[in-house]
């Protein structure tokens, strides 16, 4: 008797051919996304194709807006790593149907649909409320910091950036006299070489990082001059001269410490408890159920300007999704606190608990100090009357979901799914990038919720729909 082995026969073909359908178990996550592409209106990406069946064979846009969802559930953006996987990966050849997007395709769809890649996050808003996820009685506002795809090692001074510019100046007209010589002064000679090419892309970055840190001298130098201008008025009137150090000139205020990356001049250096890094501050706003109902990327450092921006993007997102219910509760940590953001504070709402002390600091006065008694005093400032507010037992109860909501999502995204860099560059870039990782992020919620329920919808494009009809009931 042999060995009971079930057979690795290596060798015998199909006896008929295999359908991608059976590859993967019928509540798989590619078969959710397929399903959820479905209910997307994809005509901006239509758009962009001709529709006469003229010119080179493109691949389907609803293959492609799925398999950039799926990769990003799964916290994959490089272009390499997903073209690998749609040979390897039995999920990514079922969304694609067994075809093999190449790294520079998968890059080139990303770049040329960036604004209609993140208008998905309202669809997938939707698709969350109407599987009855999205409950914004309470909503809790932060930014985490990301690094951008740049070194912190590369900002420059603007001495350092001009003394850069002059040098490649040289360096090309030495190489204009040299070629003039070797080929003629009327004549161009072979192709540029690629290592030529580069230096062209560096010296529009070192050229765009200089305009940056002037134009940011010159604001610098009007506050500072103002400042200065104040301080002169202020003595004159009271005739005594004013405590504390007296304001720097404007000119050396505004060159002081100033740099910019000379990879990614857009990015800023930003300061984490772990050290600083070189990126951006990406923000979130989240229900308590975690759904995301609200992201943008910023190049300021501090939260404090991103309070208003953020609840009016909100509510636009909600209205867009078509959710009628209004945000009641806003919460935010002390990042985002200034009597300013209180007093110019939407009357219609939402009601705004943001703590007034660092974290350590409110979660110290929640326990040592008890429950105000009694009516609002007369005369409190805005900080009084918000840390009164905090302190109730309505206020506890409420900012306790601040850390239960928001922190968490960030975790999500950042930790378990490895997307605590971006990959792109340029604000406008990582902000895409950004919304599409959010998109995801709720996608990932609505089908692990097991609420989807997925109509079927028959859209025409002016061309065929090839979207792929499988059902993940």
């Amino acid at each position: 008797m042999g060995y009971n082995f079930i057979e690795c026969d290596r060798k015998t073909g199909y006896l008929l051919p295999p359908s991608v359908q059976e590859w993967l178990p019928a509540g798989h996550l590619a078969y959710f996304i397929i399903d959820a592409v479905q209910q997307m209106d994809l005509s901006k990406f239509y758009g962009k194709y001709r529709n006469d069946g003229c010119g080179a064979r493109a691949y389907e846009p609803g293959m492609m807006v799925a398999l950039m969802l799926y990769v990003y559930c799964q916290g994959e953006r490089s272009a390499r790593k997903i073209e690998r996987g749609c040979e390897i990966d039995v999920a990514l050849r079922v969304i694609t149907a067994n075809e093999r997007p190449d790294y520079s395709t998968i890059c080139r769809f990303r770049a040329e649909n960036e604004q209609e890649l993140q208008d998905l996050f309202v669809d997938i808003l939707r698709l969350c409320h109407e599987a009855g996820l999205v409950k914004v009685g309470v909503v809790a506002l932060d930014g985490t910091k990301i690094k951008g795809s740049a070194a912190l090692a590369a900002n420059r001074t603007q001495e350092h950036l001009k003394e850069e510019v002059e040098k490649m100046f040289r360096e090309a007209q030495a190489k204009d006299e040299e070629e003039d010589a070797l080929y003629g002064k009327d004549r161009r000679g072979d192709e540029i070489p690629a290592e030529l090419k580069e230096r062209g892309s560096r010296l529009k970055r070192l050229q765009e990082a200089k305009a940056r840190l002037e134009q940011e001298a010159q604001e610098q130098a009007g506050k500072q001059a103002a400042k200065i201008a104040e301080r002169a008025a202020q003595e004159e009137a009271t005739g005594h001269k004013k405590r504390g150090r007296k304001p720097q000139d404007p000119e050396a205020k505004a060159e002081e410490e100033a740099k910019a990356n000379v990879t990614d001049p857009e990015s800023r250096i930003m300061k984490t408890r772990s050290g600083y890094i070189q990126g951006y501050n990406a923000q979130a706003m989240a229900t308590t159920g975690q759904i995301i109902i609200a992201a943008a990327v910023t190049q300021q450092a501090n939260d404090v300007r991103q309070l208003k921006p953020m609840l009016e993007q909100a509510k636009e997102e909600l209205r867009a999704a078509g959710v009628a219910e209004k945000i009641g509760t806003a919460l935010e940590d002390a990042g985002y606190w200034s009597e300013e953001n209180v007093k110019k504070a939407d009357t219609g709402g939402p009601e705004l608990l943001i703590a007034t002390n660092k974290d350590w600091k409110q979660r110290k006065a929640l326990r040592e100090q008890p429950p105000p008694q009694g009516r609002i005093p007369a005369g409190l400032t805005e900080r009084e009357r918000m840390e009164r507010k905090l302190l109730t037992q309505r206020g506890r109860k409420l900012y306790k979901l601040r850390g239960q909501t928001i922190e968490p999502v960030f975790g999500q995204i950042k930790s378990v799914r490895g997307c605590d860099r971006f990959m792109r560059r340029g604000l406008k870039a990582v902000d895409s990038e950004w919304s599409l990782i959010c998109s995801t992020h709720n996608l990932l919620k609505l089908w692990r919720s097991g609420q989807a329920v997925f109509r079927r919808i028959a859209r025409s494009f002016g061309a065929q729909n090839l979207q792929p009809q499988i059902s993940c009931a």
